[in-house]
């Protein structure tokens, strides 16, 4: 399979590239910065430099084309303000699902957050990122041309993943480590029956590949 993850330079992003890469799919990540291009050959992905905040739909088609699945696993990231969070967060989001659609990809996963909420109350720049995640979600729900599937973990935490998850509709609030949440990415991909799902993630007492059965006997 070919494969485009958007933030390519992301914490979990690197580590799904790996993932991928070991089980020979062809990867690229999309990276706002030349300098951000060797770690993704390191884990053995193809860098894309294109900054998806100020790109067009027509050329991050043009890199999409030809994918078997893409995941946005983009963000403003840690410092950023409002204003980035719905550039980024939502906007780039947006784009990427456009783009998607335009270069025939139907496969599509997105990272969202727990209580992302297009509604969310607040003046906190996390409320605003809460807001923007959930714009972004929305926008994708309605859209018929994607098999999309949006992935909200818990806390992000950068402990050893144990592959033991809690992966539902509805978690309740939990840790989660990124090495988990990327072999969730994996599986999902392969995992058709998780199209047109939104699922909570934390770390729990199931095997990964038990969580995915679990999807399919439920939505098959």
């Amino acid at each position: 399979m070919r494969i485009v993850i958007a933030g390519g330079h992301g914490r979990i992003a690197l580590r799904l590239e790996r993932l991928l890469a070991a089980r020979g799919d062809r990867v690229a990540g999309i990276v706002r910065a030349e300098e951000q291009a060797h770690d993704l050959r390191a884990v053995g992905a193809e860098p894309v430099v294109l900054d998806l905040e100020s790109a067009s739909v027509r050329s991050v088609a043009a890199v999409l084309r030809g994918a078997d699945a893409v995941v946005f696993a983009a963000g403003a990231g840690p410092g950023s303000g409002p204003a980035r969070k719905d550039t980024v967060d939502r906007g780039a989001a947006v784009l990427f699902a456009n783009a998607a659609e335009r270069a025939g990809v139907r496969r599509y996963l997105t990272v969202s957050a727990m209580g992302a909420d297009v509604e969310h109350p607040g003046d906190e720049v996390f409320d605003a990122y809460l807001r923007a995640k959930g714009a972004a979600d929305d926008d994708l729900r309605f859209r018929s041309g994607l098999d999309w599937t949006i992935l909200r973990p818990g806390a992000l935490t950068d402990e050893p993943g144990t592959g033991l998850v809690r992966l539902e509709p509805a978690t309740g609030r939990g840790p989660v480590p990124r090495d988990d949440v990327a072999a969730v990415l994996a599986g999902l991909i392969d995992t058709p029956a998780s199209a047109g799902l939104v699922l909570e993630l934390t770390a729990g007492t199931t095997p990964l590949a038990s969580a995915l059965n679990t999807l399919t006997h439920h939505t098959g």
